[in-house]
């Protein structure tokens, strides 16, 4: 009975070693209200972690998440020469199933930014907005 109990706590005491070694890739992004005016104030504070401040997926947070982050600077070339400016306000308004993210979550920053905004849907779209025409002018040329 002694010998089965340590085989039994060695067995424990394995596997949660095993997941105490697994890296913890939840990524908490700070949520501080920023300007509705700035895009670059935006992209700085909730999207720089991850994606860089020059918009090339090398963000501080970059290496912790499963997949690299997108390199927003080829957003124009990778579609043919023409910014989607369309989907970038749909990814930020609902998210987008990537595996770095766990979920559809981006975070979903429409619901975030609407927060922000108290209700105001034209302070929110105005977030959206100025934040997508700021990526726009990441693009490389």
């Amino acid at each position: 009975m002694k010998r089965l109990l340590v085989i039994a706590m060695t067995a424990a005491l394995a596997t949660g070693m095993g997941y105490a070694n697994q890296p913890n890739t939840k990524v908490t992004i700070p949520v501080n209200r920023t300007t509705a005016t700035s895009g670059k104030q935006m992209y700085t504070s909730y999207c720089a972690p991850c994606h860089g401040v020059d918009g090339r997926g090398n963000g501080s947070y970059a290496p912790v998440l499963k997949t690299p982050p997108t390199d927003l600077t080829v957003l124009t070339r990778n579609n043919h020469g023409k910014y989607p400016d369309s989907h970038i306000a749909a990814v930020l308004q609902n998210g987008v199933e990537v595996p770095s993210h766990g979920t559809p979550d981006m975070p979903v920053w429409g619901p975030i930014l609407g927060k922000m905004s108290q209700g105001n849907t034209q302070d929110r779209l105005l977030r959206i907005s100025n934040l997508s025409r700021y990526v726009e002018s990441l693009q490389v040329k």
